[in-house]
């Protein structure tokens, strides 16, 4: 029984898969730090100190966070272009052009 589960982990690269999915969730962890306590900070700092705030994701009007979605939305933005960047570079592919 123990030899046919190590067979089907290893036809079907369930293992693989699995280290896949740990590694994508610690990367995932480490981009949107870097994002929202690096590059954020950075880009937005001069912003937010006129209006006296620390992070984007306070920006609230009458409890309605609207912050929080500008602060995802950049989020997402530059981990998208961060994960094309790094496609384009691994595949070797150009993008192809819209007819």
């Amino acid at each position: 029984m123990l030899k046919d589960f190590k067979t089907f982990l290893k036809n079907y690269g369930v293992i693989g898969l699995a280290i896949a999915v740990i590694i994508g969730g610690k990367l995932n962890e480490l981009v949107t730090s870097f994002v929202n306590d690096l590059l954020l900070p950075l880009i937005l700092m001069p912003l937010l100190k006129l209006a006296g705030l620390s992070d984007v994701r306070q920006l609230n009007f009458h409890g309605i966070f609207y912050g929080k979605v500008i602060g995802a939305t950049l989020d997402f933005l530059i981990v998208a272009f961060l994960i094309f960047m790094y496609a384009k570079k691994v595949l070797k592919e150009d993008i192809p052009a819209k007819k």
